[in-house]
């Protein structure tokens, strides 16, 4: 049994989940001990960053349909944003590019001109190891094994103040590689796996109710007067969170998949204002070797369930929108021509989506080569024209205010790209 003076030396209380990875309790007790003094409720800036593993294939969901290559190379997968293509005709953004129709629920976005596209953008790095790329883009390294610290975890101790225990959150199996380091990062599968512990007592069994909050109220009132119940009393909130009992906003419906899932909570944490700063999820199946598909099939699978996530949440988000800023990323591009198996193979550039009120929208950014022979990165791929290091500094500087990009991005010597207004 755990006495008072051993609770008090064990750093107070613990947070343990089922599907917690990579994140101990000692990390964990000292999380819950911190808290975000000053912070204003509702003012909060919010970064939500979601990686789309397995390499998205870019020139399907932002086509340049004035390129004619495209189709020549693609004859199976190309869409047409001529209207005899009917239900598959790509949404004509204005711009000389189109949407895919599968992703139509982001449409409204654009047109409101808080979603804009990066499009040629990934890492200056030729590997096409899906191991590797996601270990560089998620350490903010190309190129460089070894890094040990995650680019979102140095985002989280460059911004300069004290942070409570949900500060950072990943909502995903395991502990992503992006939140590696020294800054307390939390990593769970869903927040029904929560639950408020003592640490070390034998089986762990969870303590509810006024002897939990007594016990730990009276034990750190002499060493952290208010910091500690304020922190406790975001411990407290995200414990009373339940998915379950979860009413989004009047008419918002969320994809049950694991990203809409996902999102969901990432909404709930932000509108009960417990500390998020740094939210990350994630949406799987964009290896899209076979039968990748063009209207149909296994590419707009995946990019009708991001769409309507991504759009489910914004809404869901209603008077919160203006602390929020949403980033897609993917390891890398597909090949330009398609294979033999109906599918397009690793490639190098892809594009991303920004969604926020503070966003440029409806634009797409970046240098876009064409599809030349010549323009073509070893004549197969889009090119990389931009460092995905310049689109995240000037996300994590105007919208989190981070000043020195050299933090984030060590040995780093690029210009930050505009993306973001005033």
């Amino acid at each position: 049994m755990w006495s008072r003076r051993a609770f008090l030396k064990g750093g107070g209380v613990a947070l343990f989940s089922v599907g917690m990875a990579g994140a101990g309790p000692s990390f964990l007790r000292r999380a819950a001990w911190a808290a975000t003094p000053g912070a204003s409720p509702g003012g909060r800036k919010v970064l939500v960053t979601i990686f789309q593993r397995g390499a998205m294939d870019g020139l399907a969901a932002v086509s340049p349909f004035a390129e004619r290559r495209l189709a020549q190379l693609r004859p199976q997968l190309a869409l047409s944003g001529a209207r005899s293509a009917g239900d598959d005709r790509l949404i004509d953004l204005g711009v000389d590019f189109g949407l895919n129709p599968a992703m139509s629920a982001l449409e409204p976005l654009w047109r409101e001109k808080v979603l804009g596209v990066v499009h040629a953008v990934g890492s200056p790095d030729p590997t096409r190891s899906h191991f590797d790329a996601q270990d560089y883009m998620e350490t903010g390294t190309p190129g460089r094994k070894g890094t040990k610290s995650g680019w979102l975890n140095r985002v989280c101790g460059a911004l300069g103040h004290e942070a409570g225990p949900f500060r950072a959150v990943s909502l995903s199996e395991a502990m992503p590689r992006s939140f590696y380091g020294p800054s307390p990062a939390l990593s769970v599968r869903s927040l029904e796996d929560l639950s408020i512990r003592l640490p070390g007592a034998a089986g762990a069994a969870e303590v509810a109710g006024e002897g939990f909050e007594s016990l730990y109220r009276e034990a750190a009132r002499d060493l952290v007067r208010g910091t500690a119940e304020e922190s406790f009393e975001a411990v407290e909130a995200v414990e009373r969170l339940r998915e379950s009992d979860y009413r989004p906003r009047a008419g918002v419906d969320y994809p049950r998949s694991p990203l809409g899932s996902s999102l969901r909570q990432i909404a709930m944490l932000i509108k009960a204002d417990v500390g998020l700063e740094v939210a990350f999820t994630e949406s799987g199946g964009w290896d899209t070797h076979v039968q990748q598909g063009a209207g149909s099939g296994t590419f707009a699978q995946r990019a009708r369930d991001l769409s309507a996530s991504i759009a489910a949440f914004w809404e869901d988000l209603g008077g919160a929108r203006d602390d929020v800023v949403v980033m897609t990323m993917t390891e890398f591009g597909r090949t330009v021509r398609q294979n033999g198996s109906g599918g397009t193979d690793h490639g190098h550039g892809s594009c991303l989506f920004l969604l926020g009120n503070s966003v440029d929208g409806g634009k797409v950014h970046g240098d876009f080569p064409g599809l030349s022979k010549s323009a073509l990165y070893e004549e197969r791929d889009l090119p990389v024209t931009t460092d995905f290091r310049a689109v995240f500094s000037e996300v994590a500087g105007r919208h989190l205010g981070i000043a020195d990009d050299s933090a984030l991005f060590p040995g780093w010597e690029g210009a930050r790209l505009p993306l973001l207004k005033g």
